[in-house]
């Protein structure tokens, strides 16, 4: 395992599950958020898709990574890239309560965040925890492209990696 993507929805465990691996591996992660909506100084922006597939493929031409993000069609190109995908596919309930805890923790400035975290990006959450349940079969037909190198845990915490 040097080139790792783990995909999976909002509050899966996904930055968890990265830091252990990057931790153990000795392999750098790159969150894709940050690489879609990039940060300078107190401005933060969108970047094209040219520009996300532009610094993705920098930082896999340095040699072994992680990257952890939900599905988006502007970094698919990372399920043939990677040598291994872990879906991470927490069950629906622990999500909803986790975006909760997110967002109350992040309110009470107890974890930090990439955004503005107010009821508006609350409900967002949901909505794409949402919209990902209803797209849920054509995400699942997309994976089966990539048994080879596919590992689907149902927790964060799963040792079987």
């Amino acid at each position: 395992m040097n080139k790792i993507l783990i995909i999976g929805i909002v509050a899966s465990g996904k930055t968890t599950l990265a830091k252990r691996l990057s931790k153990t591996l000795g392999i750098p992660w790159f969150e894709l958020d940050c690489i879609v909506h990039h940060q300078i100084e107190n401005e933060r922006y969108k970047r094209t898709q040219e520009e996300q597939i532009a610094v993705i493929n920098n930082i896999d031409s340095r040699g072994s990574w992680i990257f952890e993000g939900t599905d988006r069609e502007s970094y698919r190109c990372l399920f043939d890239m990677a040598d291994t995908i872990i879906f991470l596919d927490t069950p629906l309930w622990k999500r909803k309560l986790r975006i909760f805890i997110r967002f109350l923790k992040q309110k009470l400035g107890i974890e930090k965040s990439h955004y503005k975290p107010d009821i508006k990006m609350l409900k967002m959450m949901y909505k794409w925890t949402r919209d990902f349940e209803r797209s849920r079969i054509s995400f699942e037909e997309r994976l089966q492209l990539y048994n080879n190198k596919l590992i689907r845990l149902t927790d964060n915490r799963d040792d079987n990696i």
